[in-house]
């Protein structure tokens, strides 16, 4: 009577190639920048109106290194008191012009604030100083102040400068149809981004604004 006996099962050869678990084969590096993970997450959107997604943990960590200079400085007095600063001079820029009357005058000022508040809060993305290994690159400056809470005392403020504006210049013209017109879509154009439904959305327009977003 013969016995059988079970071969042995061969135990998995490290150095063999066709081995997935293999050591060699498992040549994991740590991400050292969360910029590396960006890059392959980029795609083109090819919608009219996108949401940028969450930031990914190791972003969280760059952004947290310190402080976000570019969005910290809107919390001092002066950086309030400039944009009145501003309206003023712009206001007088104006006066100076002998063909411009006074209702186009306030007119003028309302939208050239306007313009400029939509581009710097709402336009530019990033920051200007090469810090935090470029976490806030995908973020506007108005979703980098106050880590993108809504409601906070300092835009409340930032809401309700263009809103006084229009007010101002919408009176001063005498209400006037066509300058109020003038007025209302400007104001309205730099207080919709700023309210927390469009929180991270991007309108993009083919050939105009950078489609390349995060998802």
């Amino acid at each position: 009577m013969t016995t059988s006996h079970s071969q042995p099962i061969p135990f998995p050869d490290p150095t063999n190639e066709e081995n997935p678990s293999s050591p060699e084969r498992l040549n994991l590096s740590p991400t050292t920048s969360h910029s590396v993970i960006k890059e392959h997450r980029r795609r083109r959107s090819s919608s009219l109106i996108s949401k940028v997604g969450p930031e990914t943990f190791e972003t969280k960590q760059d952004q947290d290194i310190q402080d976000n200079m570019n969005a910290t400085w809107v919390h001092f007095k002066g950086a309030w008191l400039i944009h009145f600063v501003i309206l003023t001079m712009l206001k007088i820029t104006y006066d100076l012009i002998p063909t411009i009357s006074n209702e186009l005058s306030w007119t003028l000022t309302n939208v050239t604030y306007c313009i400029g508040s939509y581009i710097m809060f709402h336009q530019i993305k990033g920051t200007p100083f090469d810090f935090n290994s470029g976490a806030y690159d995908n973020l506007t400056m108005w979703e980098q102040i106050d880590n993108g809470d809504q409601y906070t005392p300092v835009k409340k403020f930032l809401m309700g400068v263009p809103i006084f504006t229009f007010l101002i210049s919408t009176h001063y013209s005498n209400y006037d149809l066509n300058l109020f017109v003038i007025n209302l879509v400007a104001c309205l154009c730099v207080v919709i981004p700023k309210l927390p439904y469009s929180h991270r959305v991007r309108v993009n327009i083919p050939y105009l604004t950078d489609q390349q977003i995060i998802n």
